[in-house]
């Protein structure tokens, strides 16, 4: 019903647009032109013997000059007036009754049927259109109904192994690390690591449930930190989608640290997911403007909020991203980790070589964090994974020359330029 009532509505408009046209290119018809410009000679001889008249009475001194002057300029406005009409009328004779009839049809048709087309293009035909509370209760049924964990998981592909690019005696170690906690299931540190290893090679589901028994051993000592990184692994294992059971782990978070970034940003993305924008962005903003910049999640919220406050109906402008040393970060790590064994310090550094290459495949980011992953790989000798790197932010910022700038800067840097 709501539906028949808009389509109502547009005909009506455009049936009126059409008319209001129609008439005015209409209102001058070639029939009848002979009687009315008849009628026009007529009412310019009566004015111009007004005017004649007029002298006579002057001659006469039975009119006063200024009431001559006034009536002079009244009869001679309504001759221009006339003589104007009879010009009009004169055109009209000239101007094809079936062309103007033609074109008139022409119209109507191009604005009956390029208004309907242009809204089936990008309009939404057959969505409601619902008040506030409304899609406030739609979106609250949504999120109720929402597919549990298992279900979205059930719904991904299933693990195809670890990246063809795995080190071999990293694999080795990670299979040794399974038998270990396999034998000591109740060991905290063996399922953190464990957690930690299987995220790095993409194995969410084994990751979310290594947390999730972690997460048991702990109880009533689990942190904020803990529920939000297990809410994180649900959700990587849900292929971005946030589910009531994730949705909890957020909640438990924020129970326990109502400040916690992680836990915030991603219940901004489940607000998002289930039609609440407006709660979405309230939350991204403060945690945008809060900062520190340069955390890892805050270039993720910038590079969104504005699409997302656009469907909350806010004109918002991000802070400026900072400046960023492209040399920076991954050398001095490298320097602050020299007492480390030299295996610590390569997993160390590998570690956070994927934590941002997966970021950036996940969320995209920065020209600088790119920048950042090239010289990364380049310090610890992986040329040719930085110039895959180099490759594909090329393609992602083909549009975009400032950005470009920075990318090849590094990529020079790191010699794998072309």
């Amino acid at each position: 019903m709501d539906n028949l009532a808009f389509w109502a509505i547009i005909g009506a408009a455009t049936l009126a647009t059409i008319l209001i046209l129609a008439r005015r290119m209409l209102s001058v018809s070639p029939e009848g032109t002979s009687d009315n410009e008849a009628a026009m000679t007529s009412d310019m001889k009566v004015y111009r013997d007004q005017l004649s008249e007029l002298d006579r009475d002057i001659a006469r001194g039975t009119v006063s000059k200024e009431d001559a002057d006034r009536a002079r300029v009244e009869i001679s406005r309504r001759l221009l007036d006339a003589d104007k009409a009879a010009k009009a009328r004169e055109a009209a004779k000239d101007t094809p009754e079936g062309l103007t009839r033609v074109t008139m049809g022409v119209i109507a048709i191009i604005l009956a049927a390029g208004s309907f087309g242009l809204y089936w293009t990008i309009g939404v035909p057959g969505a409601p259109d619902f008040g506030r509370a409304k899609r406030i209760a739609i979106s609250e049924e949504v999120r109720q109904n929402r597919p549990s964990q298992e279900q979205a998981e059930a719904q991904m592909p299933v693990w195809a192994g670890p990246p063809i690019d795995a080190p071999a005696d990293y694999l080795e170690l990670v299979d040794g690390l399974r038998q270990a906690v396999a034998g000591r299931p109740e060991d905290p540190r063996g399922l953190n690591l464990l957690a930690q290893h299987e995220a790095a090679l993409g194995n969410m589901v084994a990751a979310r449930e290594a947390m999730g028994q972690l997460l048991v051993i702990k109880g009533d000592t689990a942190t904020a930190d803990d529920f939000a990184r297990q809410a994180e692994l649900m959700i990587n294992a849900a292929g971005g989608f946030v589910s009531p059971d994730a949705e909890a782990m957020l909640r438990a978070a924020l129970e326990r640290d109502p400040r916690h970034p992680y836990a915030r940003l991603n219940t901004g993305l489940m607000f998002a997911q289930n039609g609440r924008p407006d709660l979405a962005f309230r939350m991204w903003r403060r945690l945008l403007e809060e900062g520190p910049t340069d955390a890892d999640w805050w270039p993720v919220i910038r590079d969104q909020i504005e699409d997302l406050a656009a469907l909350a109906g806010e004109d918002y402008i991000p802070p400026a991203a900072p400046e960023t040393d492209l040399s920076g970060p991954t050398a001095d790590d490298i320097e602050a980790a020299s007492d480390m064994s030299e295996e610590d310090r390569a997993e160390m550094i590998q570690s956070m070589i994927t934590r941002l290459s997966d970021r950036l495949a996940a969320y995209g980011g920065t020209p600088a964090e790119w920048a950042r992953l090239i010289m990364a790989l380049s310090v610890v000798g992986e040329t040719e994974q930085a110039a895959e790197i180099y490759a594909e932010a090329q393609s992602v910022f083909a549009t975009q020359p400032e950005a470009l700038t920075i990318v090849d800067r590094a990529a020079q840097q790191a010699g794998i330029a072309q």
